[in-house]
């Protein structure tokens, strides 16, 4: 058993659920009698519940449950606790680099005479393929013209009707294009036990987590016990709406979790959310998510659980708390928790979950006092904070135009573009010349004038797990469109729109409620099931706008219904992008512009004459949601993709590498690892590779887009004998390390204070060259040279991306300098190797006076504590103190044998 109940201290609190079946057992915390656990917050419970089932004396000490248990005390002092998910899940741009690091384990394993295929995952992990789709894109628009790989699957049983030569054509081609990763992931599915892989086409990982793979209670080897998780996206957090209790890891964190290591983590302080009043008819859940992230933004959350009660709960559906956690990193908290209450029951009714499963569910969870009434005060546990919100103040808003923490109320959208024209440089600045703000450029689309302008809508894309898993924004979008419709309304056709919903069952229920063929009229056709805009992929634009974008040198507007607006995350060509509702989305595609203000200034017809009430999408929604449709599309997700299916791959217990490979390769991490450990050293006289400043993203270290034609990556490729339109995107290559160091800090908004200007470039400090980052690196590791990062707040915040601390490491950084860290890139600078330093309190680049030009010596001494403050030396005869920010002992060990993999390859090979 996978408890180790023969030597749990917790035995005597085990109980069966049911008399009747005495084999079906749980641990009853109820029986602890313990009048801390009715205060402690649901969330807490959770990881209490663990702590208790998985108390072996080794792993999980009884030391540490008591810790849990005294929450109230222990949650401001910086306690360590360790934690074991029910499970893990993955998608496929950073499932594949985890199989290649479970593949070269087992070689390494090997290589040191142990037993290979110990490598296994032993908590379950499922990996959805998703972020491989890509709107390719035509200039005429038809049904399925933008095709991408996961869409080559699209529910087959649905739109056979709409299937054509061309596009069958165009799906060959992109599968074959994925076809080599896609053969791999279905290899490390035979290979490695307790992994499952849902096949392309099925939705976004975070739809199908919802919709299909959360149990909310896990019932295995004879034990209930709440669903856990963590996830290799930072938005794993969307299951939180759900009640189960869920966030993003870096790959490699997840990958020790996968082999059986518990998360070790600082006990995290809990906010309380109180949520009152309901929204007004008029009101998304877009518009609420977006008014809680800034909120929580300025509240302050990094590093800390949100737990959501009060009655204004109660109001929101699944979806709409659903998109609430989704945006969970938004706002910078760990998890956002919703409790399981009524509502999720009847979510998972009608998502079609049997009912025996619904049964046990809400009994197991009522038993041990983690089910939800959320009219009952006295049900409310204490929060280290609490903070509330009005649901009836909310109004519509966007975000952007380069974060997403940066609201903008519809009302003020024109104005407020207006002044970011003119705004320094920055977040909320283009520092465009005043008598530029109104150019005007003309241009030709299929044989028509049109002209653009700054401002100019040229991407509008519903897309995303945010809001493409909420029936009632998709819904309203359906609606909005077809009132537009009905009015006469249409889209510019040059402008790019796309519909990528969440599932398949979200195309069913548009089809069904008859508002699909309003969207396709305004050319939001369905183009696949998976994460495309909101991750970079949203292909290219018409030659003609891009011509027309450079000509003006405009400020080109993407409008999305993602939850990451980050420069040169959704379109190298759209400088300014904002997050919106799919109705909103829909509305500025007609409108053809952000500057605009829709109170005021009509589409033909006002916007508030065309905008469904919230009445009127939930009657749609009765009508049409069906837990059949959940049923049909569910039953049918591991075999309806028949391309998938007839796919060969080896049945090797070792993995067989291709050297001619572009796009799987052995990986360099374990070359020259040995069973004995090294004493770190200080690292002497290193040069700054790249002085940053605030809120550089791992979009910024390791992008996802493409791959520019006149990158060191583009230079490898080219070598290997591939084209430019082979080249596919730095996502889609994330398990081949060679190309991936090469696209470390490739991103071209990237802002290095060496060079004073935007673009993926350094200066070469011993020559005074400007060259790429990666060839500068080259250099220095070629004359011996170790290398640091200077950065200022929210270093590495955005998507949870393992190569965003494997490409530095692979680069020869040794330790990155910065004011904060975002929390999931920290654990994976850790998990690499890499020291993550922190200025002290007051302290910054600017402050000390440091230009990034001197040369860095870091004394590491040779006791190292957790947060334990080091000395650093300047070449010019400066010193000055940071904090190593290795948070917990467990990291400490990481950090020792040289990274998190080689701890646990050491582990795998002992006998």
């Amino acid at each position: 058993s996978v408890f180790l109940v023969m030597t749990n201290p917790y035995a005597h609190i085990i109980e069966p659920l049911d008399p009747q079946k005495p084999d079906h057992k749980f641990f009853n915390l109820k029986k602890l009698k313990d009048p801390r656990y009715d205060q402690l917050p649901f969330s807490i419970r959770v990881l209490l519940e663990s702590a208790v089932r998985n108390c072996d004396g080794f792993l999980v000490k009884k030391e540490d449950v008591e810790k849990v248990l005294n929450w109230k005390v222990t949650q401001s002092q910086t306690v360590e606790v360790p934690f074991r998910p029910a499970r893990v899940i993955l998608q496929d741009f950073t499932g594949v680099p985890a199989v290649v690091d479970f593949a070269a384990m087992r070689d390494a394993v090997k290589k040191l005479q142990g037993d290979p295929e110990r490598i296994n995952p032993v908590c379950p992990a499922d990996l959805v393929i998703d972020h491989s789709i890509q709107t390719t894109g035509q200039e005429t628009m038809t049904p399925f013209a933008c095709l991408g790989a996961c869409s080559l699957v699209t529910i087959y049983y649905l739109f056979h009707s709409l299937r054509s030569d061309s596009l069958q054509k165009n799906q060959d081609l992109e599968f074959e294009r994925n076809k080599e990763r896609f053969e791999f992931l279905k290899w490390g599915s035979k290979a490695f036990q307790n992994m499952r892989i849902i096949p392309p086409g099925s939705g976004i990982v975070h739809q199908v987590n919802l919709e299909y793979l959360a149990r909310v209670v896990f019932k295995r080897d004879g034990y209930y016990y709440p669903d856990s998780l963590v996830g290799t996206d930072s938005h794993t957090t969307m299951i939180d709406g759900l009640g189960v209790l869920g966030w993003g890891v870096g790959g490699i964190e997840a990958e020790a979790v996968m082999l059986g290591q518990p998360i070790s983590m600082v006990l995290p302080e809990v906010i309380g959310y109180k949520l009152q009043g309901t929204p007004d008819k008029y009101i998304t859940s877009t518009d609420i998510v977006l008014t809680v992230t800034k909120h929580l933004r300025q509240v302050g959350v990094v590093g800390k659980f949100v737990e959501f009660f009060g009655p204004g709960v109660a109001s929101l559906s699944i979806a709409d708390r659903a998109t609430i956690a989704n945006m969970c990193p938004e706002y910078g908290a760990t998890a956002a928790f919703f409790p399981v209450d009524h509502i999720s029951i009847h979510y998972l009714n009608q998502t079609g979950r049997d009912t025996e499963k619904l049964n046990y569910i809400e009994k197991y969870l009522k038993a041990v006092g983690m089910f939800r009434d959320y009219s009952n005060t006295s049900e409310d546990p204490q929060f280290t904070q609490v903070v509330e919100l009005d649901l009836s103040t909310v109004v519509p808003c966007c975000s952007g135009p380069k974060r997403p923490q940066d609201k903008v109320t519809v009302s003020e959208m024109k104005q407020d573009f207006k002044m970011c024209l003119g705004a320094k440089q920055g977040f909320k600045g283009f520092q465009v010349a005043p008598e530029r703000h109104d150019v005007q450029v003309p241009f030709q689309f299929n044989g028509a004038e049109y002209s653009l302008s700054h401002g100019s809508v040229v991407i509008a894309a519903i897309t995303s797990c945010t809001n493409t898993s909420n029936p009632s924004v998709m819904l309203g979008a359906g609606l909005l469109a077809q009132k537009a419709v009905n009015a006469g309304l249409s889209v510019k056709p040059y402008i790019k729109t796309s519909l990528s919903p969440g599932s398949g069952v979200v195309t069913y229920y548009l089809k069904e409620s008859g508002v699909m063929d309003f969207l396709s009229q305004l050319g939001f056709e369905v183009v696949g099931y998976g994460c495309m805009t909101c991750i970079g992929n949203s292909g290219p634009l018409p030659e003609p706008v891009v011509q027309a974008i450079t000509q003006g040198d405009l400020v080109a507007a993407g409008v999305l219904s993602g939850n990451r607006n980050f420069e040169g995350r959704v379109h190298p060509n759209t400088r300014a992008n904002y997050l919106a509702s799919p109705p909103l989305v829909i509305a500025y595609a007609i409108a053809g512009t952000v500057r605009i203000d829709f109170e005021k200034e009509p589409l033909e017809v006002f916007l508030r004459d065309i905008w469904p009430t919230r009445d009127e999408i939930q009657a749609v929604e009765r009508q049409f949601v069906l837990p059949a449709m959940f049923k049909e599309v569910y039953e049918k997700v591991e075999k309806v993709n028949e391309r998938w299916n007839s796919l060969e791959a080896p049945s090797d217990k070792l993995y067989t590498w291709n050297p001619n490979s572009t796009y799987i390769k052995s990986p360099p991490f374990f070359d020259g690892l040995t069973r004995e450990l090294q004493t770190p050293n200080s690292i002497t006289d290193a040069y700054v590779l790249l002085n940053l400043g605030d809120s550089v993203t791992t979009d910024h270290i390791s992008p996802a887009g493409n791959i520019a034609r006149n990158s060191p990556a583009a230079r490898y490729l080219t070598s290997r004998g591939l084209t430019a339109r082979e080249f596919n995107s730095y996502g889609s290559r994330r398990g081949n390390d060679a190309v991936m160091a090469r696209g470390t800090f490739a991103n071209i908004r990237l802002f290095n204070k060496f060079i004073n200007k935007q673009a993926p470039s350094t200066i070469y400090l011993p020559t005074g060259e400007t060259m790429d980052v990666f060839d500068a690196a080259e250099k220095y590791q070629q004359a011996g040279h170790p290398l640091l990062i200077l950065a200022g707040k929210e270093y590495g915040s955005g998507s949870s991306r393992d190569w965003a601390a494997k490409g530095p490491f692979l680069l020869g950084i040794k330790a990155v300098l910065a004011e904060s860290y975002e929390r999931i890139h920290r654990s994976n600078l850790v998990g690499m190797g890499i020291i993550p330093l922190e200025y002290l309190p007051g302290d910054s680049a600017e402050s000390l006076g440091l230009s990034g030009r001197e040369r860095y010596t870091v004394i590491i001494p040779p006791q190292i504590t957790p947060r334990m403050t080091v000395d650093i030396k300047l070449d010019t005869g400066r010193t000055f103190q940071a904090k190593m920010r290795f948070d917990t002992d467990v990291e400490l060990t990481y950090f020792h044998h040289g990274g998190i993999l080689n701890y646990m390859i050491r582990k795998m090979s002992e006998n």
